[in-house]
């Protein structure tokens, strides 16, 4: 059994996380003040898993600064560090200056992870480090993890989440090199799952096509051109639980699947599911963010990782799931 520290726990990745840590008889320290608009749920009110029921978790309601001020444990295997403001994309472009309090959350586990030296860190970045100039109409490509160099180039990422993201791949390097501590880094792209915050578009767009069963058109943010990645959460966690050994030296990771959907055809493949082919129109006076944003799978194949969830079939759990709590 190892000890296991999950901040930003309650989260969407971290209640995916828990539930396959838990179970295996992990024992786990969920560390969560549940901020507005990060899609965090109360521990009793998890929606496909209640890890209330294992005597092996502890739940601290709290901003994880706070709590690495408080606990100076020096046992850890491993430390999970979720925490972060964020949200869908009305969030990162309305909302940047609150999305830039990364910075601080992600300073505050780093001071920690000097002295409490959990024996590996599991870093979370995002896709939003990779340039943006790589993710343009006229000039798209799969994002491979050595197109972001902290040696020779960066390139401009997305917003202050983007920025935020690229510091916190930096700090995990330097404590590598500086103090010993071990960490591999994880770069999800569009990750997805039937019990996501209704913020982000995989939940809002199942939804709305649901809510619109036989229409004639349905719309989409954006142009609906614009294009994603999309990878289900427990392809995700398996990803990182499968791979996480194999690095130490804070090196990164895509999680992706290496195919490109645009908004269009994520309402086509959905409506076609529930037997109709309405036609699908952009509005354009809200944000889509960059054109093109997908994961080269080539360091995931030679670790050993290969997602197993085609988009349609997760498409189909999620319709099925939100069919059955209407009921």
């Amino acid at each position: 059994m190892s000890k296991v520290l999950v901040t930003g726990g309650c989260g969407f990745v971290g209640r995916h996380l828990i539930q396959r840590l838990l179970p295996d008889g992990h024992e786990v320290y969920c560390v969560d003040v549940m901020e507005p608009l990060s899609g965090a749920i109360r521990p009793e009110d998890w929606p496909l898993f209640q890890p209330l029921e294992y005597n092996t978790f502890h739940f601290y309601p709290e901003d994880c600064r706070s709590w690495f001020k408080r606990i100076q444990d020096t046992d850890f295997d491993y430390a999970f560090h979720l925490a972060a403001m964020v949200g869908g994309r009305a969030m990162i472009e309305n909302n940047p200056l609150a999305v830039a309090d990364d910075l601080s959350i992600d300073a505050e586990y780093w001071q920690w992870a000097v002295k409490a030296k959990p024996a590996k860190t599991i870093v979370f970045s995002s896709s939003a480090a990779y340039p943006i100039h790589l993710q343009r109409p006229d000039h798209y490509m799969l994002l491979k993890e050595d197109m972001i160099s902290f040696d020779e180039q960066l390139g401009m990422p997305d917003m202050t989440y983007g920025w935020a993201k690229l510091t916190h791949e930096y700090c995990a390097r330097l404590a590598y090199e500086k103090h010993g501590l071990k960490s591999v880094t994880y770069r999800p792209f569009s990750g997805y799952g039937e019990d996501q915050d209704d913020t982000y578009p995989f939940p809002s767009i199942c939804k709305r096509v649901l809510a619109n069963r036989g229409a004639d058109e349905i719309g989409v943010w954006g142009t609906g051109l614009q294009m994603r990645d999309f990878i289900h959460i427990d392809d995700c966690i398996e990803g990182v639980l499968h791979t996480m050994d194999r690095i130490d030296n804070a090196a990164a990771i895509n999680l992706s699947t290496g195919i490109f959907t645009s908004f269009v055809e994520f309402v086509e493949i959905a409506a076609d599911i529930l037997g109709f082919h309405p036609k699908v129109k952009g509005t354009s006076n809200t944000p889509e963010g960059v054109f093109a944003r997908g994961g080269n799978t080539d360091l995931q194949q030679e670790l050993g990782f290969r997602y197993s969830t085609s988009f349609r079939d997760g498409i189909i759990r999620a319709l099925t799931y939100f069919e059955s709590i209407q009921k």
